[in-house]
């Protein structure tokens, strides 16, 4: 059974990669997979603002807009 991390629907991530700015494995490898390791999903989780243009990994791809 596959967890999906509560935040999925409304991350930028997902967004990124249905507009082709961002490769699909982040969804599979974080939001659909492991999002416990998310940083983003860690800094939701206390309230920390983060941009959205941050990496799962807590990279900042500043290309992402």
């Amino acid at each position: 059974m596959s967890r999906i991390c509560k935040w999925y629907a409304v991350c930028p991530i997902k967004r990124f990669c249905e507009e082709g700015k961002l490769e699909w494995r982040w969804v599979r490898e974080y939001c659909k997979g492991n999002y416990m390791n998310c940083v983003r999903y860690k800094m939701e989780e206390e309230g920390i603002p983060h941009p959205d243009s941050m990496l799962p990994d807590g990279r900042i791809r500043g290309s992402l807009k």
